[in-house]
């Protein structure tokens, strides 16, 4: 074995406790937003309440803050990529998305601040959906700065000696993907699958969407006869 080139948080007879902490929290960071979505897709199609340009603006934020965790985990034990750190890479991703739906949250907040104001859409525990994707993105941004501060690269499931001994012998060796993780990204997909899809069904061919929709517009609309 070639112990240079462990990392030095990582357990030379055994799997790293550390990595260990950070393959869990990054499965956590993953699920944790997709829960917030499945919510807002349950207020969507079985609570009849139609998500408006902010709250589609504010989903998409949340899907590009979750690509940052995804990114981190498809490569596994590499600690670049082109140059590029793959946890700077990662978590930028996902700063970069809570910054822009923090942006949408926001205007959404203020646009239904003054006394009197119902607010869109009917308040879950007290606070509307968009106050608590303000909620779930200065969350992101917290969760995001705590791992740049406190996370190691590289970023590798909890492996054993033999997956050790491979990537020491190969550095472009990529260990099997855990199964685990192989879930994870297939429940992120298709939440990201449905979202588009809706949102297509709900704006149609049309350039701009309503600013309170009340009904999918693909399936109204026509095709125009010919005479």
């Amino acid at each position: 074995m070639n112990d240079s080139k462990r990392p030095a948080n990582c357990n030379t007879n055994g799997p790293c406790a550390w990595c260990t902490i950070e393959f869990i929290a990054l499965h956590v960071c993953i699920l944790g937003i997709c829960g917030v979505l499945i919510g807002a897709l349950w207020v969507q199609f079985f609570e009849r309440e139609f998500p408006c340009p902010l709250c589609l603006l504010q989903r998409m934020g949340m899907m590009l803050a979750t690509l940052g965790p995804v990114f981190i985990l498809a490569h596994g034990h590499r600690t670049r990529v082109q140059g590029f750190s793959v946890m700077g890479a990662g978590f930028g991703m996902s700063i970069i998305g809570a910054v822009c739906g923090m942006m949408m949250s926001t205007r959404q907040v203020l646009l239904h601040i003054e006394p009197g104001d119902p607010g869109y859409g009917t308040p879950v525990m007290g606070m509307h959906l968009y106050t608590w994707a303000l909620v779930v993105f200065i969350v992101i941004l917290l969760v995001s700065g705590l791992m740049l501060i406190f996370g190691r690269e590289p970023v590798i499931r909890p492996r054993s000696p033999e997956t050790a001994d491979a990537i020491d012998a190969d550095p472009n060796y990529r260990p099997p993907m855990h199964w685990f993780t192989k879930l994870t990204f297939a429940i992120f997909g298709l939440i990201m699958l449905v979202n588009v899809v809706s949102a297509f069904f709900e704006s149609g061919f049309n350039l701009f969407q309503d600013d309170n929709p009340t009904s999918y517009r693909l399936l109204e609309s026509k095709p125009e006869s010919s005479e």
